[in-house]
């Protein structure tokens, strides 16, 4: 399977990978910025896909949307498979393995994060970055054993298109199941907080530091 996607080269031999998923309506060119702020050493391999589905109103999608929090089953389900063995290939060609890959994204990209990131199918990454997201409650995904996993989620208190109900949501339900959640709420709407992403910067050295 292939992606259209963009990459930023490590500085050197990469000591991992960070793979940024976009959210709906946009392109792999969104994110791309935000490697480089993410990772300004340049110490991983940074990546963005572009969602394989072209839908109204334009752009590059990962699902249809029905309703928020419950991606539509047969299109998710075919992207999520489609995008694990796009993502199992390029790190095989790169010889770097998920055990050393960070996973984040926004939005559709940060549901997009939490499900392969955290699914009971998958082998699990090096952490994942979720931005005003949610993990997703859909027929044939399942969250698996995520006990230790570094998961860092950030959200709007004033999000009007996915709701902080969510991210709060998606906190209170990892850290249960024993997840390392780092957690962060700013006063704006649907979009990334420039501050929280500084924060992040030695939550992801940390992660391309630790991982097996």
């Amino acid at each position: 399977m292939s992606l259209v996607h963009q990459v930023r080269p490590a500085a050197g031999d990469p000591e991992g990978a960070l793979i940024l998923f976009h959210g709906r309506a946009t392109s792999e060119h969104d994110l791309f910025p935000l490697l480089d702020e993410l990772d300004p050493e340049r110490r991983l391999l940074g990546v963005t896909p572009r969602g394989p589905l072209a839908l109204p109103p334009g752009g590059a999608h990962w699902y249809v949307i029905r309703e928020v929090g419950y991606p539509d089953p047969d299109t998710f389900g075919a992207t999520y498979a489609s995008v694990a063995s796009w993502l199992d290939d390029l790190l095989a060609e790169h010889g770097i393995p998920l055990e050393r890959t960070i996973l984040g994204g926004f939005s559709q990209g940060a549901v997009m994060a939490h499900s392969l990131g955290e699914s009971a199918d998958r082998p699990r990454p090096a952490g994942v970055i979720a931005l005003s997201g949610f993990i997703p409650t859909v027929d044939g995904w399942e969250l698996g054993d995520v006990t230790g996993l570094p998961v860092a989620i950030g959200h709007g208190t004033h999000d009007p298109v996915i709701g902080v109900q969510f991210g709060r949501s998606a906190k209170e339900r990892l850290e249960r199941a024993g997840a390392a959640v780092t957690y962060r709420e700013s006063p704006m709407a649907h979009s990334v907080d420039p501050d929280y992403l500084a924060e992040l910067r030695d939550w992801v050295k940390a992660r391309a530091a630790t991982a097996a």
